[in-house]
């Protein structure tokens, strides 16, 4: 099999994309350090259920291991990768030769998106590049794919690119999200993955809004696991707060972990005739993952 081979067993995420059949992705955090062990066993106990991995990079702003590494470590043990690629810290330069040196080292999968701002992570005082934005960067790789580089001279190899991005469901106003949407798919991205959601309804009407666009959207799910979360995730991560009555069965329950999942499966279970897969951003709770895909059916 040569490398870039859609149809060797790094092509398992490319093939599953085109086929239309139900998608699963987990999110993977790199280690704050250079202890893989426990990653890559929570990756080998979701192998059965898990098409690939996304694997994060430098997430809010706070620095971990180079994604590429724990990509390859992924690559290793024939789990199939989703690398994440941020516009924060890497110039148009440093954007190439990452997608050129993932790509020699069997990497396809890559989901681009601006990074967020380093004075929200643990670095506050360090600059940021944003040279390019995330649609410039899915026409960057595009442009690689043709065999050249971003200033127009030819490429010696030419790689191959499974491509995807992120939305957000919940954004208000969603008008300005759908715009930079509609650009990432004229640029060429192949999947969609959201930021999570806790309800039918908003999601029901992004994908009403949306189901024009010829992508494939993999819903964003993080099961709950406390009411110290539930505080967190409104105050911290999400712009629209989870409701009421979902926060209300994390507040009240004997096992907060298990009626997070529970949760979780329910949503899954409500709206996965209609959707192209789901994105799992478990936040520690990779270990529940498989009663979660039994509670939902997948």
């Amino acid at each position: 099999m040569t490398v870039g081979d859609p149809e060797g067993p790094k092509g398992r995420f490319r093939n599953k994309l085109r086929e239309k059949d139900l998608i699963v992705t987990v999110e993977l955090s790199p280690p704050k350090g250079t202890a893989t062990e426990e990653i890559l066993l929570h990756a080998d106990l979701l192998r059965e259920k898990v098409d690939a991995f996304n694997v994060t990079d430098n997430q809010r702003a706070i620095m971990r291991m180079s994604p590429l590494a724990l990509s390859h470590l992924l690559k290793e043990r024939g789990l199939e990768p989703i690398l994440q690629l941020t516009c924060r810290d890497r110039n148009r330069l440093a954007l190439q030769s990452e997608l050129l040196s993932a790509y020699a080292l069997g990497i396809e999968n890559f989901c681009f998106m601006t990074g967020d701002h380093p004075l929200l992570g643990d670095h506050p005082t360090g600059k940021p590049v944003y040279d390019c934005d995330s649609v410039q960067l899915i026409s960057l790789a595009r442009g690689l794919e043709r065999g050249e580089d971003f200033a127009g001279r030819k490429l010696s190899g030419v790689p191959s690119f499974v491509i995807g991005a992120v939305a957000n469901p919940l954004a208000e106003p969603l008008e300005p999200q759908l715009i930079k949407l509609r650009k990432k798919v004229a640029a060429g991205i192949e999947f969609i993955q959201t930021q999570p959601i806790f309800d039918q309804e908003p999601l029901e009407k992004f994908l009403e809004m949306t189901s024009g666009l010829n992508v494939r959207f993999l819903i964003g799910i993080t099961p709950l696991k406390s009411a110290r979360m539930v505080e967190f995730m409104n105050h911290k991560i999400l712009v629209k707060p989870i409701p009421m009555a979902v926060a209300e069965r994390i507040n009240k329950a004997k096992d907060p972990v298990r009626e997070g999942i529970t949760i979780a499966a329910e949503l899954m279970a409500k709206i996965k005739s209609y959707v192209s897969g789901f994105h799992i951003m478990p936040i520690g709770l990779e270990r529940e993952l498989p009663e979660l895909f039994e509670q939902a059916g997948i």
